[in-house]
């Protein structure tokens, strides 16, 4: 990896980042290489709860894993995530805003996994946009999660300052604060501008979705672009899971019910899914879905589902500012 030659006045933190990603990329992967594919190619065949999705930038990210949006900081972020981990999950989304990363990194550490088996999201919050700022909000998150380095740093929405903001991103990537960078909650407008301004396109775009708020547009944008989708509230927060037609599917399958008929969709599309739960029967329900596939005719019926339904915010709408 070439020799480094570190100043007595250089900042620890940052050489901790930097060393933290070198034993990640000198770590033989060959002992733990699960099923992987390609964004937008057929994951058919291949899913399991290991599977990894390969970006953009060469990094793969867990298929499946835990997010932790409302999720108290302290006890109830730390047992939600370790549960997580004790039932198999290796991918767990937070952010800034959420203010539970210390509370992920401390049961992150207190579980003894090895760093390089797990994936850690977090997101850059709108007030923390511009270059300068964006670095100091960077490098807080990582020095709050105490876990060598991010693995994958997301502009939590478009607002304003974004064309610096993403800059930054790129730089703490550059420093090694983090391995990958991409966006959430972008429509396709935010998306063509920002690699109009930059000509880096994110790994990832994090975006709602379901069968009810499919976004085919915005989803085959991505795909056309090599960005991975990713989709938080999978389980519209409950709002559906008593519709008939999911509990039609769900009883086509032995012991699942319509929230694995949801989560089943999302990670058959391909789509990278982070279901949100700080109970312990629901986290481990909630992996179970790698053990059945949806036919054929369940996906066409779910197709049918589009309402554009919104549970949270929707600025992938919003103005462009760059």
């Amino acid at each position: 990896y070439g020799t480094f030659e570190f100043a007595t006045t250089m900042n620890m933190h940052l050489l901790g980042a930097l060393l933290a990603t070198l034993c990640y990329l000198s770590c033989s992967q060959d002992s733990y290489m699960p099923p992987q594919f390609e964004f937008g190619t057929s994951p058919d065949g291949l899913l399991t709860a290991n599977s990894t999705v390969l970006l953009n930038d060469g990094v793969y990210i867990p298929l499946f894993g835990l997010g932790v949006y409302q999720s108290d900081p302290g006890e109830e972020t730390e047992q939600a995530v370790t549960w997580a981990l004790q039932y198999g999950y290796r991918h767990v989304d937070t952010a800034a805003i959420y203010r539970n990363e210390e509370s992920v990194g401390k049961a992150i550490l207190k579980f003894g996994i090895p760093r390089e088996e797990i994936f850690v999201t977090t997101k850059i919050w709108n007030d923390n946009h511009g270059y300068e700022e964006t670095l100091t909000a960077g490098k807080a998150s990582l020095e709050r999660l105490g876990i060598g380095y991010i693995d994958l740093l997301l502009m939590h929405a478009p607002g304003e300052k974004t064309v610096s903001t993403w800059q930054a991103m790129i730089q703490l990537k550059e420093e090694g604060i983090c391995r990958s960078v991409g966006v959430s909650n972008f429509g396709v407008h935010h998306l063509e501008e920002l690699e109009r301004a930059t000509g880096v396109t994110p790994s990832v775009n994090q975006i709602e979705v379901s069968p009810y708020l499919q976004r085919r547009d915005l989803v085959e944008y991505c795909k056309k672009h090599g960005i991975a989708v990713e989709g938080y509230s999978p389980l519209t927060k409950g709002i559906k899971l008593s519709d008939p037609v999911l509990i039609k599917i769900a009883n086509k399958y032995p012991g699942k019910t319509p929230a694995h008929v949801l989560i089943r969709w999302s990670v058959q599309q391909g789509f990278i899914t982070i279901p949100k739960s700080i109970q312990e029967e629901r986290i481990k329900a909630n992996i179970d879905v790698f053990n059945f596939e949806l036919d054929k005719e369940d996906m066409a019926d779910l197709e049918l589902l589009e309402e554009y339904l919104l549970t949270g915010w929707d600025p992938t709408v919003s103005e462009w500012n760059p």
